[in-house]
C-alpha cells in the first residue's frame, strides 16, 4: 500500500472488535503483515484462537489484567496499558506491519488509563504505508477528526438487557 489510512470503529453497538478482526483476516489473506493489539483484554477469547491459525501474517499482543475496569482503575490496569502503549510506540517507530489494529484503545482513554494526546501523537507518527484501525466505545472527537474512516456501531436492541451474558464463540 502506498498510503495507509486511519479507521475508527466506535459506538455502543456490538461488532467493533469483530469488524477489526474481519479486516485483519482480509489483510492476512492478501499476504499483509498484521498486528492485532488489544488493551484491557488478556489472550483468552475465542478470536485469539482463530487468529492464531493465521500466525504467519497476524501477530497478537494483549495488554490487560483479566479484569474489567470498574470505578477507579487499579494500578495494575495502568501498568498493563502503559506496557501496551510503550510497545505500540516502538512498533510505530520500527514498523514491520502493514496493518496495525489497536482494539479497545478508546476504552483505555475513556477510563483515564491513556491520554488522548498520547494517542494523537502516535497517530501523527504513523508510517505513511501503514493502515491503522482503532476500536472502542466513546471515540474522542479529536481522534475522529484525525481519522479517514469512522464507523459507528449503534445498538438498536441487545439480548444483554434481557439477562443474557457473554457466550463463548459469540461474544468471547
Amino acid at each position: 500500500m502506498d498510503k495507509g489510512f486511519i479507521h475508527i470503529y466506535t459506538g455502543n453497538g456490538k461488532g467493533k472488535t469483530t469488524a477489526a478482526i474481519g479486516l485483519a483476516v482480509r489483510a492476512a489473506g492478501a499476504d499483509k503483515k498484521v498486528l492485532f493489539a488489544q488493551f484491557l483484554k488478556q489472550e483468552r477469547y475465542s478470536e485469539h484462537n482463530a487468529l492464531k491459525l493465521l500466525t504467519k501474517n497476524i501477530a497478537i499482543q494483549c495488554f490487560g489484567t483479566g479484569s474489567f475496569v470498574r470505578g477507579t482503575p487499579a494500578e495494575s490496569h495502568f501498568e498493563a496499558v502503559r506496557k501496551g502503549f510503550t510497545y505500540l510506540t516502538d512498533v510505530f517507530n520500527n514498523c514491520k506491519y502493514d496493518v496495525i489494529i489497536i482494539d479497545e484503545v478508546f476504552t483505555a482513554v475513556s477510563t483515564g488509563l491513556l491520554d488522548v494526546d498520547e494517542v494523537l501523537n502516535m497517530l501523527h507518527r504513523k508510517p505513511q504505508h501503514v493502515e491503522v484501525v482503532l476500536t472502542g466505545r466513546d471515540a474522542p472527537q479529536q481522534i475522529i477528526e484525525t481519522a479517514d474512516l469512522v464507523t459507528e456501531m449503534v445498538e438498536v436492541k441487545h439480548y444483554y438487557h434481557a439477562g443474557v451474558t457473554a457466550r463463548i464463540g459469540i461474544e468471547m
